[in-house]
């Protein structure tokens, strides 16, 4: 068995962020990614993200992602790639897979002192007649084709949902010279910011609200899509269908926390609809009611890439000085300033729903903590 200080589980922004605050003030930390790089979801983000100067506006989250990488390596930290934890077992034990094909997978177990787990989130999917057609696909993966692979999942698409996945995907495939046919919302408004939206829109891209996909038609692979307007019960009104000729389509409907290693561990769960459904119960400090297993990012709640980011730091910090790297003060002084800029990012019409649902969170933590 292989012995660690600290392992983290998820190589994305919180991972990271959790990985090189802990390492910075001494930790030996371990980060286990099961993809061939790590940095997650930031090397998908080609767009300049936005807000203020501490959450670095105007700076693209592959430039992010690069910077954690190299800070990483500064700190000495150990990444493990092609690397997926496959249980967590009593006495913080980590089962974990290594390699990529069947002549060289081995597994490992590896124990932690503490153990930080960002696993991040799946993409929910939507059931119509046709979604098992090849060129049906999650935004993610059409995003990751797009922007990581360098190849366009079709020519002509149509996007279901328009949250910030679905705008900010539909937007970076138009780069990728695809053509948008359109963006289907089933709500009465779009879900995602009006930046994002209206970039669309000037290009002359429809988004129609009220409407989502009936059909996927076609004989190999996807050839057409058929949408209509949904009443307020959200059922399909005769007569609105149309029948779009598109290559692909890809589905936004929203991202749920993937914390099958939490429930394994036993840690406490709430289901918040909010949050994207069930997600651990934590403490301010990301600690969850398992003493010394931690959680970030979007296995807290699905939000975005700086709140993953600062909740990593949360955890990161709290365990270094859990570990004796830091004094209790100088711990309490940096979870204050990392949580100074978590609430700045929560405010507004957007934020103030999840942030209402992560106090309610915290709260339920020291209530059922104890039980």
């Amino acid at each position: 068995m292989i012995k660690k200080e600290v392992v983290v589980v998820g190589g994305g922004p919180s991972g990271m962020a959790a990985a090189i605050e802990a390492a910075k003030r001494g930790a030996h930390v371990l980060v286990i990614d099961a993809n061939r790089k790590a940095g997650g979801q930031l090397f998908k983000q080609i767009h300049k993200f936005f807000g203020s100067s501490a959450h670095r506006a105007g700076v693209r989250g592959i430039d992010i992602g690069t910077e954690l990488l190299k800070e990483a390596e500064e700190y000495g930290v150990e990444i493990w790639l092609d690397s997926v934890a496959i249980g967590l077992f009593e006495n913080k034990t980590i089962g974990v897979e290594i390699g990529t094909d069947d002549t060289n997978k081995k597994v490992v177990t590896v124990q932690a002192e503490k153990i930080i787990l960002c696993t991040g989130a799946s993409e929910n999917v939507v059931r119509f007649k046709g979604w098992t057609l090849p060129g049906v696909m999650g935004a993610g993966a059409a995003q990751t084709m797009v922007n990581i692979n360098r190849v366009l999942p079709g020519k002509r698409i149509l996007m279901v949902g328009t949250g910030n996945v679905g705008l900010i995907v539909s937007y970076q495939l138009m780069q990728g010279g695809a053509d948008i046919a359109a963006l289907v919302e089933v709500s009465p408004k779009i879900g995602g910011y009006a930046v994002h939206a209206s970039k669309i829109t000037r290009a002359g891209v429809p988004i129609l609200t009220r409407h989502t996909i009936v059909e996927a038609r076609g004989k190999e692979r996807v050839e057409q899509a058929v949408i209509g307007e949904v009443d307020d019960n959200f059922n399909i009104i005769p007569g609105t269908e149309e029948v779009l000729d598109v290559d692909a389509i890809a589905i936004a409907a929203g991202l749920k926390p993937l914390t099958e290693l939490a429930a394994m561990y036993g840690c406490k769960m709430k289901f918040d609809p909010v949050l994207g459904g069930w997600a651990p119960l934590h403490n301010r400090s990301m600690e969850t009611t398992c003493e010394g297993i931690y959680i970030a990012g979007d296995i807290t709640g699905v939000e975005e890439a700086n709140t993953a980011l600062e909740e990593g730091r949360l955890a990161g910090i709290d365990a270094a000085e859990k570990l004796g790297y830091i004094s209790k003060s100088a711990g309490e002084f940096g979870r204050t300033e990392v949580w100074k800029r978590l609430d700045g990012l929560r405010q507004g019409p957007h934020g103030e729903a999840r942030h209402n649902a992560k106090m309610n969170q915290i709260d339920d933590f020291y209530g059922k903590a104890g039980e």
